[in-house]
């Protein structure tokens, strides 16, 4: 067994090294691990180290690091529904949260019916003794980080007082990184990935923006007026809440980007930067599959439209009001598409570009047809989905 050194002299050194001036870069993996390492080598025999993070974020709970001795450091997300369930009624993380107090367990001898699940579940992964406790944040936010030991006997008393006198220490070194990554996270809850990278790389400013490639998807539900008045306003919310969550589930599945929600439409871009356009329109049009062969759509009928060529993409607005997103003709030829998708009774149409960059089985000749504001009739393509011949 490895000596425990909890002179005052190495906790001092753990905690400088925390809040030094490096560590206010480092990113929540490289913390963990770095702290993991360091009360290892002043005798601490850890197994696992679970530091979660609360966000607001309308879609996630919570974030953290897991770090164990074999895997290392690893980010995870709790789904804001997870806090609903029985995983985190009566855990030691609820524990923390609400009681502002340390929770200490053996997990040696636990007794069903009486322990919580979530202490059977880290014993089964060989610990024996388990710490969480309170990470107060400046702004008076309780984040909750847990450890575990596998020695026989799990932490000594010394032990546990030693990392609990650090916890002030964790919690200037992760604050920083966690205000940066829940600021991240939001933006692309509301901007999607693309444009909250680069917004978060200074790209800010009115008129700033870029030239790109991209193939576009706009979906919209067929009848929403109709639909608008035989709902009552909560079950439309919920009809379009199951709509745009398999929409936007298939986009992200390709790499795209959901720019924004306009009305009961949804305005989706893949960029074509890193692959070409064929690449692209690929993925676009695996999305449009993905999205009708779900079951929970098979009762909202909505049409999708697909077309692929250059943009203006980053910053519009006013002085004091801006809006990331993309403009230029193939938008205004996409809007088109989608109209005659609806006169058509189709459910996916492309364009004839799109339709080149394609496997011929997934695509049919629907012949050329009048487009509003355009001189000469265009070429429109089904593109085959669940439902369709």
């Amino acid at each position: 067994m490895a000596k425990t050194d909890q002179s005052a002299a190495v906790q001092a050194n753990i905690a400088t090294w925390l809040i030094g001036p490096a560590r206010q870069h480092a990113t929540p993996e490289e913390i963990v691990a770095g702290l993991a390492q360091r009360l290892i080598g002043a005798g601490i025999p850890l197994r696992r180290v679970r530091i979660g993070q609360t966000v607001a974020n309308p879609l996630t709970a919570a974030w953290g690091v897991i770090w164990t001795r074999e895997a290392g450091p690893e980010l995870y997300s709790v789904p804001r529904g997870m806090l609903a369930t029985d995983s985190y009624k009566g855990s030691p993380f609820e524990h923390v949260i609400v009681t502002r107090t340390s929770f200490q367990h053996s997990l040696e001898h636990l007794v069903e019916g009486v322990d919580h699940p979530v202490l059977f579940e880290v014993a089964a992964g060989g610990s024996t003794g388990y710490l969480a406790l309170p990470i107060e944040y400046g702004d008076g936010s309780v984040q909750v980080g847990a450890f575990t030991t596998d020695r026989p006997g799990g932490f000594a008393d010394n032990e546990l007082a030693f990392i609990e006198t650090l916890a002030p220490a964790i919690a200037a070194a992760l604050e920083p990184a966690a205000m940066r990554h829940s600021m991240a996270s939001l933006l692309e809850v509301y901007l999607g990935a693309g444009p909250a990278g680069r917004i978060g790389k200074g790209a800010f400013r009115r008129g700033q923006t870029t030239a790109i490639e991209a193939a576009v998807l706009v979906t919209d539900l067929r009848d929403f007026t109709g639909l608008s008045e035989r709902l009552p306003p909560e079950a439309l919310l919920d009809s379009l809440g199951i709509y745009f969550e398999a929409v936007v589930d298939a986009v992200r599945s390709e790499g795209g980007d959901v720019l924004k929600f306009i009305g009961d439409g949804v305005l989706s871009v893949f960029p074509a930067e890193e692959h070409g356009r064929q690449d692209a329109c690929m993925r676009a049009a695996r999305s449009v599959v993905r999205a009708f062969g779900q079951a929970t759509v098979s009762d909202k009928p909505f049409v999708a439209a697909l077309h692929a060529g250059p943009l203006v993409y980053g910053n519009i607005g006013s002085l004091d009001r801006l809006d990331f997103t993309v403009v230029g003709p193939t938008v205004n030829y996409v809007s088109r598409l989608e109209m005659a998708a609806k006169q058509l009774g189709k459910k996916a149409v492309c364009s004839k570009d799109v339709a080149a960059a394609l496997p011929a089985e997934m695509v049919s000749d629907l012949g050329a047809h009048a487009f509003k504001g355009l001189a000469e009739a265009q070429s429109v393509f089904e593109l085959k989905v669940a439902g369709t011949g």
